[in-house]
């Protein structure tokens, strides 16, 4: 028999995100097609890495996690999210929010099972999904606000169904569901004896008075939700590597077990510096945190209507989705690379996120710069003549 790669691997395009990164560096660009959170690491949290390095923390931990970490976690989660764990039997930390969301998919999924998601979607839970072969079925949302039909999403729903998954604040579109929308999707999850998997990695980036929901708070939701969250984001470490799941006992035993298989453990001394973080930050570092960007939000967004690119505004995370048709060309990227050769400033083709067409008439941008480079990037969008 040939040397080949997997059959799986046909289906596995290298992400549009790592693409641009990679054509914005060779044109010496400003990034801003991923998330790489250019901003300042919280001190307290490089610290507790340092200390934690000092001390010895620089082995294996349990598969799970360091217990520090777990507290820590099971703590913020009754303070911020309202939800109830027990960081023994219950949290399993991971190689970042991604790395926890294959656990779960690889420990609850089999070949064949349906799993619903809202489109515009994330290019990894996608890739996540036919990385374990199970087959990802969409349900559109609407532009500006990114509203679902409930009934589109019921009748998505067959036999062979066994997940719907719920990214809120969604990457790309900066989406926060409301109750009624999670209460929608929960009713549905009950009557069909389902699983909802959660990405909250974005729970503290929230804009115009929106709070955060966690689904699994919801009635009857808490042995069917896999909440999935990580800190990322929150403290500027996406190198470190560092997310977590949160599941009834069955279902959390069964992704520690995929955990330990796939990573081992997530980095022994970052895990004490998320949670030095965790309990050391007071509630001011989160709001402080949700204003600072929402004040980025305003900046790029006006920058963008300037430009002629008519932004869906977000309410949530640090994406913004444009209205990209008027450039040349029919494709997201022919425009996304237009743009970067006209501008010098990097964004995602829609198409990473759309299954149809309409993903062509869309570029994605993270937001999650210095004022420097924002301010630089603002400037080279409303100068440019597009």
């Amino acid at each position: 028999m040939a040397r080949t790669v997997s059959r799986r691997m046909a289906d596995l395009a290298q992400s549009e995100i790592r693409a641009m990164t990679q054509a914005c560096v060779s044109m010496k660009g400003l990034n801003m097609a991923q998330g790489v959170c250019d901003t300042p690491v919280p001190p307290v949290v490089l610290q507790g890495a340092e200390r934690a390095m000092e001390q010895g923390y620089n082995v294996y931990t349990r598969y799970d996690g360091l217990q520090e970490l777990r507290q820590a976690i099971a703590k913020k989660l009754g303070h911020y999210n309202g939800i109830q764990a027990n960081p023994e039997t219950e949290i399993t930390v991971s190689a970042g929010a991604t790395g926890a969301f294959h656990c779960a998919c690889a420990a609850l999924l089999n070949p064949g099972d349906e799993v619903v998601l809202f489109e515009p979607y994330y290019q990894y839970h996608i890739s996540a999904l036919l990385a374990v072969e199970a087959v990802p079925v969409i349900v559109k949302m609407q532009a500006p606000q990114w509203t679902y039909s409930l009934s589109q999403l019921r009748q998505a729903i067959t036999v062979k169904t066994k997940a719907i998954i719920v990214n809120s604040p969604g990457n790309p579109s900066g989406k926060v569901f409301t109750r009624e929308e999670l209460e929608g999707v929960a009713g549905l999850v009950r009557q069909h004896d389902l699983f909802v998997f959660t990405d909250e990695i974005y729970e503290y980036f929230l804009y115009d008075g929106r709070s955060h929901l966690s689904i699994a708070t919801l009635p009857g939701m808490a042995d069917r939700a896999i909440t999935i969250g990580g800190y990322s984001k929150t403290f500027s470490v996406t190198g470190w590597r560092i997310g977590y799941s949160v599941a009834a006992e069955p279902w959390a035993q069964a992704i520690g077990a995929m955990n330990d298989l796939l990573y081992v453990c997530a980095p022994a001394p970052l895990q004490m510096g998320v949670a030095r973080g965790i309990h050391e930050l007071s509630d001011g570092f989160y709001q402080d945190l949700a204003r600072a960007y929402q004040r980025k939000r305003d900046r790029f967004c006006s920058a963008l209507s300037k430009a002629g690119l008519t932004p869906s505004i977000p309410y949530g995370a640090y994406y913004v989705l444009a209205d990209v048709s008027q450039l040349p060309g029919t494709a997201g990227k022919a425009r996304a690379m237009y743009l970067l050769e006209k501008t010098g400033v990097a964004g995602v083709p829609g198409e990473a996120f759309f299954s149809g067409p309409e993903g062509a008439n869309f570029i994605r941008f993270s937001y999650a710069k210095t004022d420097a480079d924002l301010d630089e990037a603002c400037r080279r969008l409303t100068q440019a003549k597009l």
